[in-house]
């Protein structure tokens, strides 16, 4: 029988970082809304969650990592809301911030989730933002949650 790794408990001093972009905020406070809610509800206390706010998707990245160079924060959520407009500028945005994202949790060993809507329509959004696909700040939270139970269940293997 293989040994399964089960996930641990968060410590109970975690702390999160939740970054925000300001463009579409009326998307992007309710996917804030979300994950903010869904760590509360697995006992992370407010005081353990920092929210910085930027001015777009495009600008996550840079502080995703300056805030994953700290070693303060077990995890960094990046929450933001890109839509589809008359050109490809999207593609390009959408396609940097998530490489970017990526790039920054290996780099810090770090759980840095990808939590930017990529839709074709304001709608698409609203559905993605608490509508009737739900919200993906929140299952975003959830993500981070499960990997970081998961990091600590490694390092307790090792």
């Amino acid at each position: 029988m293989p040994n399964i790794i089960q996930p641990c408990d968060v410590p109970s001093v975690a702390r999160f970082a939740i970054v925000v972009a300001e463009w579409n905020r009326n998307i992007t406070q309710k996917l804030l809304d979300g994950a903010a809610a869904t760590l509360t509800e697995h006992g992370i206390a407010d005081e353990q969650i920092d929210v910085v706010w930027v001015p777009g998707s495009w600008e996550i990245p840079l502080v995703a990592q300056q805030l994953a160079a700290t070693g303060k924060y077990v995890a960094v959520l990046c929450l933001g809301a890109v839509i589809r407009g008359e050109t490809t500028h999207d593609e390009h945005i959408n396609r940097g911030v998530s490489l970017a994202v990526m790039e920054i949790g290996l780099e810090f060993e770090l759980p840095v989730l990808f939590g930017v809507l990529t839709c074709n329509t304001l709608e698409q959004a609203i559905h993605r933002a608490g509508g009737n696909v739900g919200n993906k700040g929140s299952e975003c939270a959830e993500a981070a949650l499960q990997m970081v139970r998961l990091l600590e269940a490694l390092n307790d293997e090792s």
